[in-house]
């Protein structure tokens, strides 16, 4: 299992750009994700990562938003629910660009994702990141009819 400490992900709205010039239009991947990608990848090869796992995969992403200066005063007014107050990017705009930054590098291609969980997780001292768990599956193997080849 690989285990990443990554930075928190850019959001899914600011990762592709549209340019309009005349009649043509061209969709392309932001500076912005370019550089998170570029990021991710060095983070993967100090991780001792060398090759993309190839095959299907399962990943576990836990999504960490910015502890916010007052979260004390929150967790006194709202109790066990005060990080719904906080500010987080959606899970599935933070997954899609975290998939897309790992294909390549950590796994083969988004593709093989057989399983994929993710959790906003509550704030902590540690700031805003995203750890993402990344495990190789097996390809289930079929047998043949046991009975029957008895016979």
């Amino acid at each position: 299992m690989i285990t990443l400490t990554l930075p928190y992900p850019i959001s899914a709205n600011r990762y592709w750009r549209t340019a309009v010039r005349g009649t043509f239009v061209s969709t392309y991947v932001s500076k912005e994700a370019q550089d998170f990608k570029e990021q991710v990848g060095w983070l993967c090869k100090a991780a001792g990562i060398r090759a993309p796992l190839v095959g299907r995969v399962a990943i576990e992403v836990q999504l960490y938003p910015n502890r916010p200066q007052d979260f004390k005063t929150r967790m006194r007014k709202l109790g066990a629910a005060w990080d719904d107050t906080v500010q987080c990017l959606d899970i599935d705009n933070a997954n899609k660009v975290l998939l897309d930054s790992l294909k390549g590098i950590a796994i083969e291609d988004d593709k093989w994702v057989r399983r994929l969980s993710s959790e906003r997780m509550e704030p902590d001292e540690h700031g805003a990141r995203v750890v993402v768990r990344i495990e190789q599956l097996a390809v289930p193997v079929v047998q043949g009819d046991l009975l029957g080849a008895v016979a």
